[in-house]
Order: structure tokens, then sequence, then C-alpha cells
């Protein structure tokens, strides 16, 4: 995540994320997750998930990967949250990602882009796989 030239911060065709905080005061590492809804409808009635393309399904259905576990003696889980983090968005697209932050109630907004595939976009599942293909 970066923060938006001023000079780019009026740029029309941006998108502007809908997020909030989880605050998870239990956690050691990471108390507050923000979670993003690109499926929020905005001014124009679309969301963001409208205009993406989802792309075919790339990943094998639920029920036979639950079935191939059952063969194997040791199997592995992973967070694949983690895993659309590892997705760098291409700089020409990062616009399409903006949000506003800041740390306390006291400081003025800040725009931001992310860098990063989000988790909860439309089009991710496919990127993320895709990406791990090659």
């Amino acid at each position: 995540m970066v923060e938006v030239d001023s000079q780019h911060i009026d740029n029309q065709n941006a998108v502007y994320l809908p997020h909030h905080g989880v605050l998870r005061e239990d956690k050691t590492t990471t108390k507050l997750r923000i979670v993003f809804d690109a499926s929020c409808k905005g001014v124009n009635g679309f969301s963001l998930n409208d205009d993406l393309l989802v792309g075919p399904k790339l990943q094998q259905d639920l029920r036979h990967i639950l079935m191939r576990w059952r063969t194997h003696k040791i199997c592995i889980t992973a967070d694949i949250i983690k895993m659309y983090r590892m997705v760098r968005v291409a700089e020409e697209d990062t616009d399409f990602q903006r949000l506003l932050w800041r740390s306390t109630p006291d400081e003025p907004l800040r725009h931001y882009k992310l860098l990063r595939l989000t988790f909860g976009t439309a089009c991710a599942p496919y990127l993320a796989v895709k990406s791990l293909q090659r």
C-alpha cells in the first residue's frame, strides 16, 4: 500500500473500496485486520466486482480436493488470504483499489492505493491460481 500523490488524487477512474477494521484484542501479532468490500454498490449503482472479469475457474472442486485428502498420511493446510497478498497488481490497475485511511480521528484522511491482489474481489481467485501456475 502506498500513498497517492496529491497530483493524482482527482483521478476520475479511481475506485475507492469500502472497508472496515476488525479489532482482535486477543491477537498478539495482528490486532487490526482490514476487511474490504468490493461488492458494495457505489453512487452509480455498480460495484468494483460488477466491472471485473472473473476468468475461468482454475482450481479443482472442493469435493475432489477432500476426497484426495483422505489418500495421504500427511496433509498440509494454508491460509489462502495470504496467497492473494503474494500477487502484485499491475501499476496501471492500482487506482482501482484505492482507500481512505487515517490512524487517529484527529488526522486528515489520506488516499492510498493497494499494490497487491485484494481478497474479496471477483477476479482474485483466478489471478492468484494463474500466478501460481506460471
